[in-house]
């Protein structure tokens, strides 16, 4: 599979590279269906002088970036991913505002405190809470340079045995004007502050773009491999939450000396992936006077699409191991062992996904105020499940096939400084998720009030949801269901935000019902050794038939005074069944520094504190042998939350240079100890960190 991909990579990339040779003749000054000029702006946006840019001493810098949409291939323009504000959070797994949960190691999976950020589970079961580090083709930032650009990025934290480390580079060139290519690598090693918890992963891909004016093309080919150690959790919180119990007479438990539950137990996931999306345009030249220098003032030829043919081509070929070597281990602390002593359990999956379109696009004359979409889409996926247990005969399918055709449609305005909107219709008609359908609008309108820009946005959406392959069909070493009667689940969201530029303020308030809401629960069993009862996992799929209501009420603020700047987040919100679908009531993340400018503006620096606080509830616990959140055990639940995590830091920022160094966690062993993310998952102790990220032209 892995030279049937690169092979296709290869095959697109020489393909555009002949088309490019033989299209460049007048390309230096041609058209360009960009939307910006980057023969004329720099990577701030600001004129670049082109007087200067055949200087042999002179480094054009000019750049501009986007993502792509994976069903559609449209180009999103983005600011350049490199050197923004906050760095000192660019590698916490708890979100750059705090609001994850995670297991507390670096990279560890994590599930969003907040639920209007949580997104659907997808056919890539097993990486979803992975999506700190896994990269999709929609996260992939494109770059079009004057110059080849780089960006490398190293982060540390801890020392020893025990360290973290991460290391980021991107690296993006132009052939010219309209062909682009570049490559991005990211190794990150947690070794982890408790035992067993080790995380070592591995992303790396290869993406290349063609903008032309009537064909262009995006291709990306991307690998992954994630090894996780999985510890289940310390034996006994109170190591945390009254260390002297635990501690024999010390004062403190080192945090590698804590008992955890599990041992020889590791999830390894590998995906390869590859993503390419293409269009052809019909339309016409229209012609424009343009001024290039201050006396010089030509005729360029703009090119005016006005018909796209689309095609977008997805491939997802991902496989997942679950190891465990202790077998005396997992007849004590697991209900079931349908494997039996077999140590390696091995799920894969194929998905192949084309789309074809056809795009009436927008202004190109006075009465096309919106864009007009119609796609069809063509689903293949193949899975493959671990299915007899030694000596005895088969007790499931081994694999499973499925199709899907579907149909849509999609009307949006983008131009224009006041209203936009996108509207999309989707609709299954054969296969698996026959019957399944997808509608959802967002929009936004933008005036002007008393010197101040306000942005006025809504977005809805009613959904018809088959549950993912997964939820329906998996055997495992300690879990298996064949859940074939589970009905597709109904979800309906309305939500509104409110911007003011000038005030720094952004609200958000959403509510969504949900009926056969699907999910995962614990259902442990109680039993007993000689040291009295404990418990002894499983777990199995649950759909609540009742309908769900969630509401949630979101503030963000930026305060400035001078050179002191306090900027925050407060989220409240409601779930009607906590038992089902347990949310905190109020998240809270708060950042007060200074921000100043050193050595005759040439370096800025922040100093300042940051908190991070939600208030306690039954958090979802986390299983080992799925890798995924789960609701608690009724049996045995606890509440985490109510403890603020504060960390102390300083940022510096000299031209393409950034630094950061912070004392995370600071005031660890102040107040009552409770510093879970996770039900029995501690965040790491008190840490030393920093990070270094560079951009070079060259």
């Amino acid at each position: 599979m892995r030279r049937i991909l690169t092979l296709f990579f290869m095959l697109c990339i020489s393909a555009v590279m002949l088309h490019a040779q033989l299209t460049t003749g007048n390309d230096r000054y041609g058209s360009s269906s960009s939307g910006l000029d980057r023969d004329k702006y720099d990577r701030n946006g600001n004129p670049i002088d082109s007087s200067k840019v055949n200087d042999a001493n002179t480094i054009p810098i000019g750049l501009y970036a986007w993502k792509v949409d994976t069903r559609l291939g449209n180009v999103n323009y983005v600011p350049v991913d490199t050197l923004q504000e906050g760095f000192q959070n660019s590698n916490d797994t708890g979100g750059d505002l705090g609001q994850y949960n995670f297991l507390g190691n670096l990279g560890s999976p994590r599930i969003s405190r907040l639920f209007f950020q949580r997104k659907d589970h997808t056919q890539a079961f097993f990486t979803d809470p992975y999506d700190f580090s896994v990269k999709r083709p929609e996260t992939i930032q494109f770059l079009n340079t004057l110059s080849p650009f780089a960006n490398l990025s190293y982060w540390s934290g801890g020392s020893g045995a025990n360290s973290e480390e991460r290391f980021k580079s991107y690296f993006s060139v132009n052939a010219n004007k309209k062909f682009g290519i570049g490559f991005y690598i990211d190794y990150l090693y947690g070794r982890g502050q408790y035992a067993n918890q080790s995380t070592a992963f591995f992303n790396g891909g290869l993406f290349a773009s063609y903008l032309g004016d009537k064909y262009s093309m995006h291709a990306l080919l991307n690998t992954e491999n994630l090894k996780m150690a999985e510890n289940g959790g310390i034996a006994d919180d109170r190591y945390i939450t009254n260390p002297l119990d635990m501690a024999e007479g010390k004062k403190q438990y080192a945090s590698y000396d804590i008992a955890t539950k599990y041992n020889q137990i590791w999830n390894r996931n590998y995906g390869n992936h590859a993503f390419i999306s293409h269009r052809y345009n019909l339309g016409f030249y229209r012609e424009k006077t343009d001024t290039i220098q201050k006396d010089s003032v030509i005729t360029v030829k703009s090119f005016v699409p006005v018909t796209s043919f689309i095609h977008t081509l997805q491939i997802d070929d991902n496989s997942r191991n679950y190891i465990s070597y202790d077998d005396t281990q997992n007849q004590k602390y697991f209900e079931h062992n349908y494997l039996g002593s077999d140590s390696i359990n091995k799920i894969k999956s194929l998905i192949i996904k084309n789309t074809f379109g056809i795009s009436l696009l927008e202004g190109f004359n006075k009465w096309a105020k919106a864009g007009l979409t119609a796609f069809v889409s063509y689903e293949m996926r193949d899975f493959t499940l671990q299915d007899t247990i030694p000596g005895e005969t088969r007790r499931g399918k081994a694999s499973f096939k499925e199709n899907n055709l579907s149909i849509g449609g999609v009307l949006s305005k983008k131009e224009g400084n006041t209203l936009h909107y996108n509207v999309l219709g989707e609709l299954t008609l054969t296969g698996e998720d026959s019957g399944q359908f997808n509608i959802e609008g967002r929009g936004d309108m933008n005036f002007r009030l008393f010197g101040d820009t306000i942005q006025l946005g809504a977005e809805a959406y009613i959904k018809n949801l088959n549950p993912v392959f997964y939820m329906r069909h998996f055997y495992s070493k300690h879990y298996w269901w064949d859940n074939n009667d589970l009905s597709k689940i109904m979800k309906t969201r309305i939500l509104g935000t409110l911007k003011s530029k000038k005030l720094g303020t952004e609200i958000m308030v959403g509510v969504e019902n949900i009926k056969n809401y699907t999910y995962l629960a614990n259902t442990s069993i109680v039993a007993q050794d000689g040291n009295g009862d404990y418990f002894k996992n499983n777990a199995e799929v649950r759909q609540q038939s009742k309908n769900i209501q969630v509401f949630s009420a979101v503030l963000n603020q930026k305060l400035r005074a001078g050179i002191f700047h306090l900027d925050g987040e407060v989220a409240y919100q409601k779930s009607s069944d906590n038992e089902v679908l347990p949310l905190p009531d109020l998240s809270v993340y708060g950042n007060l520094y200074i921000k100043t400018d050193l050595a005759k503006k040439a370096m800025q620096l922040e100093l300042g504190a940051d908190v991070r606080y939600f208030s306690k509830y039954y958090a979802p616990d986390y299983s080992p042998v799925i890798g995924q959140f789960y609701t608690q055990n009724p049996n045995e639940r606890i509440e985490i939350g109510s403890f603020p995590v504060v960390n102390v830091y300083a940022n510096i920022h000299l031209n393409s240079f950034r630094f950061f160094i912070m004392m995370n966690h600071v005031n660890q062993g102040s107040g009552k100890s409770n510093y879970f993310l996770a039900p029995h998952y501690p965040i790491n102790p008190r840490m030393l960190k920093f990070g270094v990220s560079w951009s070079l032209f060259d």
